[in-house]
């Protein structure tokens, strides 16, 4: 174990734009009441977890979940977020700040292209499926390299959730989900220099009421 990983990766707490199913891809929406309250479960959850480092997307709602997660960590040394531009929500373009059925209505083909995870698509402004796995690939690369030997935590969005999920089980990028990734759910992964393996995914056993999950944003 001293040349792996271990990699806790947290997705977010709940938004007001989350339950109006609108994107938000790397607008800075933070969390609401209810996103704030899963905040601190998943961080009553992690308190005893041997933590060396975390880190966040830069995008609030993110890093308000890390910073919870932080305060009840067990190591002084992990009580300090690190931001990490690479794990930023995909980028969106022209449908940030929309909600699904008014991408549906305005932009028909696009949408049909979204919804189908046609890999080579990006929304005008935004990123294809193909550069939003590249970009999480390097960044778990570059932040898991620098703990071999000890545990991190990743705490960053549904699109970032996806790809990892991804990454460890090989899984084609326009595959249709199978998975979960709800909000404040916990996600094990581990990194070796050679591979990234699936240990366990979309933990909300901290949880008391379902989480809301959704495509990526």
């Amino acid at each position: 174990m001293s040349t792996a990983t271990r990699i806790i990766a947290v997705r977010h707490g709940e938004t007001a734009w989350n339950v109006d199913t609108r994107i938000q891809g790397q607008l800075d929406v933070d969390l609401n009441a209810h996103g704030q309250w899963q905040a601190q479960r998943v961080a009553d959850a992690l308190a005893d977890e041997e933590i060396d480092a975390i880190y966040a997307s830069d995008l609030r709602r993110a890093h308000s979940t890390a910073c919870a997660i932080a305060e009840r960590a067990a190591n002084p040394e992990a009580r300090q977020v690190q931001l990490a531009i690479g794990l930023r929500e995909r980028g969106f373009g022209i449908f940030e700040g929309l909600t699904y059925a008014q991408i549906a209505t305005e932009w028909p083909e696009a949408s049909r292209r979204w919804r189908q995870r046609d890999p080579e698509f990006a929304p005008e402004g935004g990123e294809t499926l193909v550069q939003l796995r590249q970009r999480v690939a390097h960044t778990v690369t570059e932040l898991a390299s620098r703990h071999l030997g000890e545990q991190i935590v990743l705490v960053a969005h549904g699109g970032i959730m996806d790809a990892l999920y991804r990454l460890a089980t090989q899984q084609d990028i326009s595959a249709p989900r199978t998975w979960d990734l709800g909000n404040a759910s916990i996600n094990r992964l581990l990194w070796t220099p050679e591979s990234l393996t699936l240990v366990g995914w979309g933990d909300t056993r901290h949880l008391d009421d379902a989480s809301l999950d959704e495509i990526s944003a």
